[in-house]
């Protein structure tokens, strides 16, 4: 608990990190990357040349001051936290260099108002936070079987091209078999070596199939990049150079993001673009394992080509009596009209889809943060209540409702 001299100076801290939170978070990794350029391994560069890895770790700052004494709000996030850092392998002995790199960058922005009495709240609660994490990491570690920052050699077994711009990749042990045990919804860290800018990158991919399959499969999404946003560093490598045969390095499954698969409530499963992967698997584990649940797929795609994974979910239609499925396309082709692959046009509406909503029925949704927001208030503006809605996401909008 945050000691009494320490309160005050936190609670003041809110307003100041509301003005100068993404400030002191720039400076923040800019001077830790300049001392420890070896931490460039552990975080997504990409991320941070866009800046949104500096806006989550703004976000995470001041939502922690903000809600220092609301554990309940304060632990979801945490336990969000928590699985992220173990993807990417984030040990004990990386919190002193980030405590000390933060509250330099806190001192250095905020100049003569941060006084020693406010650096010292600062480093009470940051350790706090810190060792929180720290056991909490090493709980999941010793649940998990791996140690931090360990990987997995895995050989890829087959590729699939699943519409214009994602394929999918069948892995399996060097000798056969699953690499092994996830629940449906999580996902695994891919390492790749960038040799001529010496440097490693860890990117995270939903699984994609049913635990129950001899392989695990990640569907992964060409980020081909824009004027305002680079092209995904790894994505296009796996594109470009990932054959069947080649070895991958990846971690074991994380992920606090896992429906429950039995049960006879009615299940939501909602999803745009690239996000339907974990509810692919989702629907694949309900097919083997409670296919008679009542289910609700809605996705959302572009268009016909850049729709992936729908014969995993035809397949699903012929297997589960009680599954409603139903797909917009923002923009359909001629070719879409003419297959009647798509029951919707436009942008997704769930008014004009969802049936009335029942106490017990669950929500998941998983997409880009606009398709995400957009539908949380869809399903708020219809009466479902928050603790019934559940999101992919791990980013600023994770704080959405602590802010």
């Amino acid at each position: 608990m945050l000691s009494a001299a320490s309160r005050p100076y936190i609670e003041a801290s809110v307003p100041v990190l509301r003005e100068h939170g993404l400030t002191i978070t720039r400076h923040f990794y800019a001077r830790m990357f300049a001392a420890h350029p070896e931490l460039t391994n552990l975080f997504n560069m990409g991320n941070q040349a866009n800046g949104s890895q500096q806006q989550s770790l703004a976000a995470a700052v001041f939502a922690y001051a903000a809600n220092i004494d609301n554990s309940a709000a304060l632990g979801p996030v945490l336990e969000r936290i928590v699985h992220k850092h173990a993807a990417v392998g984030i040990k004990p002995s990386h919190y002193p260099i980030v405590g000390r790199h933060l509250i330099a960058a806190i001192h250095e922005v905020l100049g003569d108002a941060a006084t020693p009495e406010l650096l010292s709240a600062w480093d009470e609660a940051y350790w706090l936070l810190a060792g929180e994490l720290i056991a909490a990491e090493a709980r999941l570690y010793q649940q998990s079987g791996a140690q931090a920052g360990q990987l997995q050699t895995l050989r890829v077994m087959e590729i699939r091209r699943e519409s214009s711009n994602a394929v999918s990749y069948y892995l399996e042990k060097p000798q056969g078999g699953s690499p092994g045990a996830f629940l449906p919804g999580q996902y695994i860290s891919v390492s790749v070596r960038f040799d001529e800018q010496d440097l490693t990158q860890r990117r995270q991919y939903s699984l994609s199939d049913s635990p129950d399959k001899p392989w695990w499969r990640i569907t992964v999404k060409r980020e081909d990049g824009n004027d305002v946003t680079p092209a995904g560093q790894v994505s296009s490598w796996l594109h470009q150079h990932l054959r069947p045969g080649d070895l991958v390095s990846t971690t074991v499954a994380y992920g606090d993001f896992h429906p429950v698969i039995e049960g006879n409530n009615p299940i939501v499963l909602l999803s745009a673009g690239v996000g339907i992967t974990p509810m692919v698997s989702v629907l694949n584990t309900l097919v083997a394992h409670n296919p008679r649940r009542t289910t609700t797929f809605i996705h959302g795609a572009r268009h016909g080509d850049q729709h992936a994974l729908r014969d995993d979910v035809a397949l699903a239609r012929r297997a589960m009596p009680h599954l409603r499925d139903i797909t917009f396309y923002e923009a359909p082709q001629d070719k879409d009209r003419a297959g009647l692959d798509f029951t919707h046009g436009g942008r997704m509406s769930l008014a004009s889809v969802l049936d009335a909503d029942t106490p017990d029925t669950q929500y998941y949704l998983c997409g880009p943060i606009g398709f995400m927001k957009q539908q949380w208030q869809a399903l708020l503006t219809q009466g479902v209540s928050p603790d019934r809605i559940h999101r992919e996401v791990f980013g600023p909008e994770l704080l959405d409702h602590l802010l």
